[in-house]
């Protein structure tokens, strides 16, 4: 069957205008992610994360701080079809640009077989910033065509300090309330409108996930996206969803599961066990992407504000590549984090009070008992308090203010 290729001129054409546009727009609020990224090296810098949290605006800051470069969308409908042999004509129109020190790759996914372009390229001395909505870009084939040759980086919406930012605010408990309440999305942030949100939803079941994978049963998938997004910061087991939604296997729903993580739409927490055996076997925590998604696209979520901050908590430890676990035994604990080799047992409970406080400090005691540490800390909506039972201590504070903090996740 013939396939139309792309005439170079339009290529050329659509990187013209394409070039012309981001030398046009705003910066933005500046990204922290910013500041951990070196162009000193000759690796090539990999930048992940689902539609829409920013990537194309964290781009435009690097590309403003270095000035010289050369820059491609992929994501472009006028470029679609774009294949590997493209690249050369790609690279003839790149020629042109003076000094183009640093070449970025926009979305570079939708593009099969880029990593051998890239290695062969970087052979030859050129650097790439390339980003990409789907963490495929972290596959065995890119492990193997650029070994030790690349740095990833992931890219989340915004964090509570950049929505701070973001909306020129200061950290309390009232610029809290409205983060809680519309999330990180900077596009959902300027406008306001859910339907931002639910179209982001029908794109990654669409584009990312369905198109991709060649996948045919596309309204029970958005159906299990749905469920999982509804029951955030609950335990699900893959047997038991494969039974509900009537699908062939087991291993379709794990395969499911594993692409919603991918396009980082959903997240899973293992159940904490030093048996990496257990682990994989054991039912798991899901969380969402962002509070503010989930209000969106939940089917009659029910004001559970508990698990929405355990959800705001659980994406603060996961953008800083903490190694996450639940905790269950005689009683719960939400997370246990391994950092390094320093373990910390964090509880997140909405409002303690005579009622629950029994509850939730056994599920923290007993967890820091098994990790063998003598404090812990329970997150709330906005107490503070402080117990030392058994020579345990056990720190109460709001998360706003544990959010606000530097680097020490654990504390």
């Amino acid at each position: 069957m013939y396939q139309q290729m792309l005439l170079k001129e339009t290529i050329h054409t659509v990187a013209k205008k394409q070039f012309n546009l981001i030398n046009e727009k705003e910066t933005g609020t500046l990204r922290n992610l910013l500041k951990q990224l070196d162009f000193s090296s000759s690796h090539v810098i990999i930048i992940t994360g689902i539609r829409r949290c920013g990537k194309s605006t964290l781009l435009l800051q690097i590309i403003k701080q270095e000035q010289k470069f050369a820059f491609f969308n992929f994501e472009d409908q006028r470029v679609f079809g774009f294949d590997i042999t493209d690249f050369k004509r790609l690279e003839e129109i790149f020629d042109k640009y003076e000094n183009n020190n640093i070449l970025f790759l926009d979305e570079i996914q939708n593009v099969q077989g880029w990593e051998r372009y890239i290695r062969t390229r970087q052979d030859q001395g050129i650097k790439f910033v390339i980003t990409g909505s789907n963490a495929s870009l972290l596959s065995k084939e890119l492990g193997t065509k650029l070994t030790g040759r690349h740095i990833s980086k992931e890219l989340f919406p915004f964090s509570y300090k950049e929505f701070l930012n973001f909306t020129n605010q200061t950290a309390n408990i009232e610029s809290f309330n409205k983060y809680f309440e519309k999330g990180g999305f900077p596009e959902f942030l300027k406008n306001n409108n859910i339907e931002i949100h639910q179209q982001l939803l029908e794109d990654i079941i669409i584009r990312d996930i369905i198109a991709r994978y060649g996948l045919k049963n596309s309204k029970k998938i958005k159906e299990l996206a749905i469920y999982l997004i509804s029951n955030t910061a609950k335990e699900f087991s893959y047997n038991n969803l494969t039974k509900l939604f009537e699908f062939g296997s087991v291993n379709s729903v794990v395969s499911y599961i594993s692409y919603f993580e991918d396009s980082y739409l959903l997240f899973t927490v293992p159940k904490f066990s030093y048996s990496i055996k257990k682990q994989i076997f054991n039912p798991k925590k899901i969380y969402a992407i962002d509070v503010g998604f989930v209000k969106a696209n939940s089917i009659s979520f029910s004001k559970d504000s508990g698990r929405l901050l355990e959800n705001v908590v659980f994406l603060h430890l996961r953008q800083n590549k903490l190694n996450i676990f639940y905790f269950k035994e005689k009683n719960e604990c939400d997370f246990i984090i391994k950092n390094k080799n320093k373990y910390s047992a964090i509880q997140v409970c909405y409002k303690l009070t005579e009622e629950n406080q029994n509850r939730e400090i056994k599920g923290l005691q007993e967890a820091m008992e098994n990790i063998k540490v003598n404090n812990g800390l329970i997150l709330t909506h906005n107490q503070e308090d402080e117990f030392v039972l058994n020579q345990k201590r056990i720190i109460v504070t709001s998360v706003w203010k544990w959010l606000s903090k530097n680097s020490d996740y654990s504390k």
